[in-house]
């Protein structure tokens, strides 16, 4: 089956820009408005109109430039910035000193703190400390003293724009720790598909050449030898495995990224179980099912069968070569439940947690695992010398990754 990689972009971000854009313009009409309201008040008020048409041309204009921080380039925030600090400085020019004397805003108003949040979201609280200065400046010239309300919504901005860029920073960290969790997860669970593969079909080969050659003994016993050793080292390796480095973007304003591979489009249509156990009857081996097809989707079909047939393996294997087996399938209203049981002598206690710290992750990982990924379950039963008892369930609708495929 073909894979696909798809990418996943986390971003705490974007909604912050998609505020700023739209914060941009409401506060640029309230600035226009206070004009409207206050014309008396202005001296000059054909170099505040001149003033406002490029702050409105330039609000409109630049609005792409901060649908994401990409587009918000460090040239656009100088710019941005000097078009809000000039208004401050053009203030005294075209208003009276009643204006200035009552506390009057400035022209661009609280417009300035949006070319200072925009520092903030791009590049954190040290770009925020840097763009609040020099507004703090031209506020403070405006006014030609330092007034007590002057002084406050300096602070204010300072203050505010600061812990803006502080949080954004601390999202833009855990957002590279989700990732890498995500990354973890995504490896850890193609790492157990790649170990439940490989115990199905080399391991169990290694380990019946290793058999065979004890019991042929000469060369054939030095070919079991090397095969008894190539499945240890076998073991280790999918039992321990490496986990890949986790992707982060170029710009890490950009957020985190994640690379998930996923399996290519499934088969069109449900699969019917009971053609996928089919295989497994045999002399020793009786097959019980319904009447009626059980449907499942091809991923979960599939694994539960390959759980089966992991199932049957530890049957010829530790049950003995007269050994018998059955399976059971249930079709029940939300689940498919599939038992499989054996006349063998059964598993002693403590043998599977034992078998586990040896590397031999039959059972885990083979059976386990693999419901555990269809958001299903496996019971084992056995009782020593009343044979073995395995109940798989898998949910019709299923919650795990494979069926999510």
């Amino acid at each position: 089956m073909v894979k696909q990689v798809r990418v996943m972009r986390m971003s705490v971000e974007q909604p912050l820009w998609r505020a700023l854009t739209g914060y941009r313009v409401l506060t640029m009409l309230y600035a226009v408005g206070l004009f409207a309201t206050a014309y008396d008040e202005f001296d000059r008020p054909g170099i505040a109109i001149a003033y406002y048409v490029v702050l409105c041309v330039w609000t409109f204009a630049t609005l792409p430039r901060v649908q994401n921080a990409a587009a918000c380039t460090k040239r656009f925030l100088a710019v941005d910035l000097a078009i809000a600090v000039t208004g401050i400085v053009l203030t005294p020019l075209v208003v009276n000193d009643h204006h200035i004397d009552s506390g009057g805003p400035t022209l661009p108003s609280i417009w300035t703190a949006g070319s200072v949040l925009a520092f903030a979201i791009k590049g954190g609280w040290r770009w925020a400390a840097l763009a609040s200065t020099p507004v703090a400046a031209a506020n403070l010239f405006e006014r030609g003293h330092p007034a007590r309300d002057t002084v406050h919504n300096v602070i204010l901005v300072w203050v505010a724009s600061i812990a803006i860029g502080y949080v954004v920073e601390v999202a833009r960290a855990s957002e590279r720790t989700l990732a890498r969790a995500l990354e973890i997860e995504a490896a850890t669970r193609e790492r157990e598909r790649l170990a439940r593969d490989i115990h199905d079909s080399v391991l169990q080969v290694l380990a019946m050449v290793q058999r065979r050659g004890a019991v042929m003994g000469g060369e054939a016993a030095e070919l079991g030898r090397m095969a008894g050793e190539q499945e240890v080292a076998l073991r280790t390796l999918v039992s321990g495995g490496l986990t890949s480095v986790s992707r982060v973007s170029g710009d890490a304003a950009q957020g985190a990224v994640v690379h998930v591979v996923d399996d290519g489009p499934d088969d069109d249509g449900p699969l019917d179980l009971r053609a996928l156990l089919a295989p497994y009857a045999s002399a020793k081996v009786s097959l019980v099912e319904p009447g009626a097809p059980v449907p499942l989707p091809p991923p979960a079909a599939r694994e539960l069968a390959a759980a089966v047939g992991a199932a049957l393996d530890n049957v010829h294997r530790h049950a003995g070569e007269h050994a018998r087996a059955w399976i059971l399938v249930e079709d029940e209203p939300d689940e498919v439940i599939v038992t499989v049981r054996d006349d063998g002598p059964g598993i002693p206690e403590g043998r599977l947690a034992q078998a586990e710290g040896e590397g031999r992750l039959g059972v885990a990982l083979s059976i386990r695992s693999r419901l555990r990924d269809l958001g299903g379950s496996a019971e084992l039963i056995s009782p020593p010398g009343q044979g073995t008892e395995v109940e798989l369930k898998v949910p019709k609708v299923s919650r795990g990754k494979a069926g999510q495929r």
